[in-house]
């Protein structure tokens, strides 16, 4: 059987066990996802996979653009470390930093890619 096109991809369908407010970074085992309106719990909605979104990171250090990034779900920010140092868990990749960001700034642009 060969394959058949279903979509461009920009989006994946999801259909949250809870409610999800706008701009909620998704993980969908080594996938991330963000949603752009809120989705109700048992809605159907969509996630986007691909973009420019400002993410939520820790202050600390320049991170230039082009650097891979990662999600942190248990902190809910942006990481460096593909691993977490201390549970040792995998941290989804999330995609590059789009716009050098400040060692201040509490927030970071990320292109999403997979």
């Amino acid at each position: 059987m060969s394959a058949t096109f279903i979509h461009d991809g920009c989006y994946l369908d999801f259909t949250p066990p809870a409610d999800v407010l706008a701009g909620t970074v998704v993980v969908l085992a080594d996938a991330v996802g963000i949603t752009r309106r809120p989705i109700p719990a048992g809605t159907l909605g969509a996630l986007a996979m691909e973009g420019v979104f400002d993410v939520p990171r820790a202050p600390g250090g320049v991170i230039n653009q082009g650097t891979r990034l990662y999600w942190d779900a248990a902190t809910q920010r942006v990481t460096l470390n593909a691993v977490d140092p201390i549970t040792a868990l995998a941290n989804p990749a999330l995609g590059i930093c789009a716009l050098t960001s400040p060692d201040t700034a509490v927030s970071i642009r990320v292109r999403l890619n997979h």
